[in-house]
């Protein structure tokens, strides 16, 4: 089936449209970051530097760490960029440009995504690594794609939405699991393993009042006690849903792996981060090598 010039924009010198990349620009492993400062912060680690290319908030390097081929790739914020990331890289791996035609042989990405997490139970300090074994969407983009019945837990749909009386006016939520293959990769003492709100915002969604009041001023509270077959909601960040879910539904392994960076119920926080971020990106880097 040839995709059409108006659903799969290539520019004129072969690259595609966001992410100003060519086929050949990307390794099979990524890691994603939101900043596009961090890039360079990730970089730095590699031991040889094969390409930079840089758009709009679409920062990328491709080089080596460990005799092993990495891209490195800021996506910016929120599952909508997600949505802009993950197809165009499975585009450029799983999509003959010249013919524009899917690949009868797909090709699988290995996507980790490195970021920062508040935590929502007060076991969780500040300062840990938690990888996200579930995420829950409170951004409903999933719900666009027809494959979201196929990866999604409709009983924890039912059982969440009941418990939080959801607010009927916003977007369903889902949950979706993590890579088993990354799951067991990243185990152990040093990483907690959790289930991930993924919030469509910062401010309200999250349920910070700075001037505005929110929606359910309980909410997070009713998200705190919740329990889902035994486990309880961890941590808020803004892309882990839509990156799991989008891997899962194309054939890809995902990963978020968070630093916490402050705890909502105890209210404690990290000072400065940067130094517990940077050893982080070198744990994850040594592991995917």
């Amino acid at each position: 089936m040839r995709i059409p010039e108006s659903e799969l924009i290539i520019n004129q010198d072969g690259s595609i449209y966001h992410l100003n990349l060519k086929p050949e620009d990307i390794a099979q492993t990524i890691i994603l970051v939101g900043d596009p400062d961090r890039v360079e912060m990730v970089a730095s680690f590699f031991d040889a530097i094969e390409l930079k290319k840089h758009k709009r908030e679409f920062y990328t390097v491709t080089g080596t760490y460990k005799g092993q081929r990495l891209t490195v790739l800021s996506t910016g914020i929120g599952t909508d960029n997600i949505d802009i990331v993950i197809n165009e890289l499975d585009a450029l791996v799983n999509v003959d440009f010249t013919t524009r035609e899917p690949k009868s042989e797909l090709s699988k990405l290995n996507l980790v995504r490195i970021g920062t997490s508040g935590g929502l139970q007060a076991e969780i300090e500040p300062g840990s690594y938690l990888v996200t074994a579930s995420s829950v969407g409170f951004d409903g983009m999933l719900n666009y794609y027809k494959d979201i019945v196929d990866i999604t837990n409709s009983k924890f749909e039912k059982e969440f939405t009941e418990y939080v009386n959801w607010n009927k006016r916003l977007a369903t939520p889902y949950l979706v699991d993590g890579s088993a293959k990354f799951l067991k990769l990243f185990h152990g003492e040093k990483y907690l393993q959790g289930i991930t709100i993924s919030s469509n915002g910062f401010y309200g969604p999250q349920g910070r009042i700075v001037r505005l009041q929110t929606a359910d001023g309980e909410l997070n509270d009713k998200i705190h006690s919740f329990e889902f077959e035994g486990r309880k909601i961890t941590n808020y960040e803004m892309e882990s849903s839509a990156l799991l879910g989008l891997s899962k539904m194309l054939g890809h392994d995902a990963a978020t792996i968070c630093l916490i960076i402050a705890n909502r119920i105890t209210k404690k926080a990290v000072s400065d981060y940067h130094p517990m971020m940077e050893q982080l990106v070198k744990d994850v880097l040594d592991k995917l090598s």
